[in-house]
């Protein structure tokens, strides 16, 4: 099992209705896309904040990272990442990326509970 997140370019919707309709028509046109379409400069550094603070799946460490698919790259496209996370390390991984993309002026989305974070 694992929680997801959702994480995309934009302004901060006004509530979480809209958040999810965003989220969706983000993942249906750059995630869902016959192309490929590669993920922007902001996404990218994104990731990178997250690998770099987490590792990756395809790394190997010590400490494994929390990510349930990987490369966490793969989840990315245009100007969105999903990416999944193992339920047992959720609480602490999800509210640091969470942080992380308030910081970034990312907007972060949790689409179990179809509600903004933070």
């Amino acid at each position: 099992m694992s929680y997801d997140l959702a994480v995309w370019e934009g302004e901060r919707p006004a509530n979480d209705r809209a958040a999810c309709r965003i989220f969706t028509d983000l993942f249906d046109r750059y995630l869902e896309a016959e192309v490929c379409i590669p993920p922007t400069e902001r996404i990218t550094a994104y990731i990178a904040a997250l690998v770099e603070r987490w590792g990756d799946v395809t790394d190997d460490v010590e400490d494994p990272s929390p990510w349930s698919a990987g490369p966490l790259i793969g989840g990315a496209g245009g100007p969105i990442v999903y990416f999944p996370m193992s339920w047992s390390r959720a609480e602490e991984v999800s509210a640091w990326a969470a942080a992380l993309a308030e910081s970034m002026r990312l907007v972060c989305f949790d689409p179990q509970q179809n509600r903004l974070r933070p």
